[in-house]
């Protein structure tokens, strides 16, 4: 992964956060990342307004800015599922071979299993800009489509 990937990356994570604050919506059926661009897909029973959708863009946007430590915690996999239980998992599994998981943490709010590669703060992501969004009513799923500059 190149560096502006890392950076679309952890935008994923940040952008994730505003999501579950603005919407409340806790599962990420999927994710994609090529260069700048990213798109977050995430488990809805509605239509988001408009005016949610600025809101968690621009909730995501202070994040960036308040520049937070972006926390790496290697734990047992046991472990790790006693102190954050399923807030850490997405819809898709970690495979049960995995016997140690890395947990991305961004204080106050988002926690992953993810073993990809982060930025140490959340200020190195850069603007997050939406591209776009979707919401698929029959299959219950928002996507946003989104570019860092």
């Amino acid at each position: 992964m190149n560096e502006i990937e890392v950076r679309t990356h952890t935008a994923l994570h940040v952008l994730k956060g505003a999501v579950r604050k603005v919407l409340g919506a806790k599962w990420t059926a999927s994710v994609y990342v090529k260069e700048n661009h990213g798109r977050l897909t995430v488990q809805f029973d509605r239509k988001p307004t408009e005016q949610e959708m600025e809101q968690i863009f621009l909730l995501a946007n202070q994040k960036v800015q308040d520049n937070v430590p972006i926390i790496i915690e290697e734990l047992p996999r046991e472990e790790a599922e006693k102190k954050y239980g399923d807030e850490m998992y997405d819809l898709f599994p970690v495979p049960k071979e995995v016997k140690v998981l890395s947990i991305v943490i961004i204080p106050d709010w988002n926690i992953n299993a993810c073993n990809k590669h982060h930025t140490r703060t959340t200020g190195e992501v850069g603007k997050i800009l939406l591209d776009d969004w979707r919401f698929r009513n029959a299959k219950k799923l928002l996507e946003i489509s989104f570019n860092i500059i």
